[in-house]
């Protein structure tokens, strides 16, 4: 089935980054998935210095002003479905899952101070939500931030946060009230060089292996009272507002990680011989790969809607979770389908095939896992548990 939802502005920034793609990140790629463990700061400086960052910022301060996220949704798939997950979720926390935070709660200077920064690629970004010991739970953080004069006192810790050895800026939930409820909830902007802010390991991860994972301390750490950004104690609300666009990210990016996944089985099979003729000639195989390219094609057509609906401010936080939850279930089941045609091949890293189907299990976990999906669908059918 055709797509339609790209015209030829689309296509451009498609070409232009896959040109960028090839050219920078390709090469470098394995060393950084089996030697650093982490994206060369410099090439995603290129990237803005390329127009790739910041999509959505305004042109005074350097961004391409456009609120098309069909521009993103490009980003992500080239990415992605080229097998370099690594630096793909560099971008994607940088364009799509922190900007919001700083284009529409923001004050004039603080857009002044951070958002020239995040287009060039000179100041990298992370969020900061998850904990040791709450996960998704995020009415339940316990990172504080109290209030002394003009500053507030942060004492806590964040894991699994993405971009945490690279980041400059993290944009982070606190809790700043005493109620213990969700009320207590605000945002901070804490800068890398703050005193008390420090990093743990880059964590060792089953997948991913580029993509900088990182816990992160804060210990008496004094952060200026101006870095609070929206209002105190609507945390909360600003990031369920902010979750379905972080939700159709993840969608986005399963898709086309399956679609990359996919396409290089075709390849595989194609020329792999068994019995004295090609894999993809028998009957199974056939099947397989049949049954993966209309599974993949139904969950494109889905997502593709979604993608329409968030640029017409329509997306509920259910729409968004269904969108997470199918693809990346889709996601798993196509990867693994493809990974068995490959037989013993299958399982040696050295072949693409194995990496796509390590990097692809985070996304039934992160962005919430699909559990905590079908539970936020199933409460909008009025299903909630009445205890």
């Amino acid at each position: 089935m055709k797509r339609t939802i790209h015209d030829a502005d689309h296509q451009d920034l498609r070409e232009s980054y896959a040109a960028f793609l090839t050219r920078e990140v390709a090469p470098v790629y394995d060393t950084w998935e089996e030697e650093t463990g982490v994206i060369d700061r410099a090439v995603l400086k290129r990237a803005g210095d390329a127009g790739f960052l910041g999509l959505q910022v305004g042109e005074e301060h350097g961004g391409a002003d456009t609120e098309d996220f069909r521009f993103n949704q490009v980003l992500a798939e080239e990415g992605f479905s080229r097998g370099l997950a690594g630096f793909a979720m560099a971008v994607q926390i940088q364009n799509d899952v922190v900007l919001p935070y700083l284009t529409e709660l923001t004050t004039q200077d603080q857009k002044d101070r951070w958002l020239p920064g995040v287009v060039s690629g000179d100041l990298i970004t992370a969020i900061g939500m998850s904990e040791p010991g709450t996960g998704s739970d995020l009415a339940h953080l316990s990172t504080r931030a109290v209030r002394d004069g003009d500053h507030y006192v942060v004492n806590g810790a964040k894991t699994f946060i993405t971009n945490g050895i690279n980041a400059d800026l993290v944009v982070c939930a606190v809790r700043t009230g005493d109620t213990g409820t969700h009320r207590d909830i605000s945002i901070l902007a804490i800068e890398a060089d703050t005193p008390g802010f420090s990093r743990g390991r880059n964590l060792d991860k089953l997948g991913l292996h580029s993509q900088d994972t990182a816990e992160l301390f804060f210990q008496d750490m004094r952060v200026p009272v101006e870095n609070l950004i929206g209002e105190e104690g609507l945390g909360f609300k600003y990031m369920m507002q902010r979750l379905p666009q972080e939700r159709l990210t993840i969608a986005i990016a399963a898709a086309a990680a399956a679609k990359g996944a996919l396409d290089g089985t075709l390849e595989y099979v194609k020329q792999r011989t068994a019995f004295g003729r090609p894999v993809g000639t028998f009957q199974n195989s056939r099947f397989e790969l049949a049954s993966c390219f209309g599974e993949l094609q139904v969950t494109q057509a889905h997502i593709d809607t979604a993608t329409l609906a968030h640029n017409d401010h329509d997306l509920s936080a259910e729409d968004a979770a269904i969108a997470k939850w199918w693809a990346t279930e889709a996601q798993g089941r196509i990867v693994d389908r493809c990974l068995q045609l490959h037989g013993g091949y299958g399982y040696m890293l050295e072949y693409p095939i194995a990496r796509f189907y390590a990097d692809a299990r985070i996304n039934r976990i992160y962005g919430g896992p699909n559990e905590v999906m079908l539970e936020i669908v199933g409460r909008s059918m009025g299903l909630a548990d009445p205890r």
